[in-house]
């Protein structure tokens, strides 16, 4: 393990495996650098690269210094990516998708973007979470009621059947690694905050993210999910869009299917 300090004195921890160009991967809600598909990402994608996997703010073994700020977490990056050399790929899922692109947009030095599944929610006639999610969300952490928060962000939130909740529950080595990070299920309520309305993205908006972006999405994926991916794709100026049957996250991730697109993209030279 490694770490790097944040602007803000946070420490923020991370494994280092592979050679080649440093690519830094971010990760979606509930998930962390020892989660089991991204531990298996990272060793796919290290034969080719120098693979950052990181514990965001809050997760693992990294820092938590308060108060939250979406900002915080694009510094953590900074700080990834001036540690990995000053430039770097970067391939975030779900919420990190989102997070990877703000950093995008915030002009961090990343010359290659793969954003897989963000979760926007950009028709209004797709499901949408309540309009206090974020605040709701707070709340339930604010008690330390994990268990309740885990269930309203993977239902409501994420749209993801009871049923599965349920079966998580019984599962205790799932169920231990979810309650270890539900604290910091605000942390993506607040970065996801004013992107579930139902409203497309703004072209002008995204303009400044120019470097090549790959969007990925499967086709197996729920309808938002997938309207996400392509409204994103087609907003951003140097953006293509890959749809494949496997490339979806709300299941297990498939990181077989994943790393061998990855590694093509990464490696390409645009």
């Amino acid at each position: 393990m490694f770490t790097v300090t944040s602007k803000d004195g946070t420490k923020i921890a991370y494994d280092k495996v592979g050679r080649g160009p440093a690519l830094i991967l971010v990760a979606g809600a509930f998930s962390y650098r020892k989660f089991p598909q991204q531990v298996e990402l990272a060793t796919l994608l290290s034969e080719y690269f120098t693979v950052y996997n990181y514990d965001r703010r809050g997760r693992g073994d990294s820092g938590d210094t308060q108060p939250y700020d979406v900002e915080r977490e694009i510094e953590d990056l900074q700080a990834l990516i001036d540690d990995a050399g000053g430039s770097v790929y970067v391939w975030g899922l779900s919420s990190g998708a989102f997070l990877a692109l703000l950093a995008a947009k915030k002009g961090l030095n990343i010359t290659k973007l793969a954003l897989h599944e963000p979760p926007f929610v950009v028709k209004a006639e797709d499901r949408q979470p309540p309009k206090d999610f974020t605040k709701y969300t707070a709340e339930l952490i604010s008690k330390d009621n994990r268990a309740e928060a885990i269930k309203y962000f993977m239902t409501k939130v994420m749209g993801a059947p009871s049923f599965v909740v349920s079966m998580m529950r019984i599962m205790p080595g799932v169920w231990s690694k979810l309650m270890a990070v539900a604290h910091t299920l605000p942390y993506d309520a607040a970065l996801l905050d004013g992107y579930m309305e139902g409203k497309e993205l703004s072209a002008e908006w995204w303009s400044s993210v120019t470097m090549p972006t790959l969007v990925l999405e499967g086709t197996e994926s729920p309808a938002s999910l997938r309207h996400s991916a392509k409204n994103l794709a087609n907003v951003l100026p140097n953006a293509q869009l890959l749809s494949k049957k496997g490339l979806g996250h709300t299941k297990k991730l498939d990181t077989k299917k994943i790393s061998p697109e990855l590694t093509v993209f990464f490696s390409a030279n645009h």
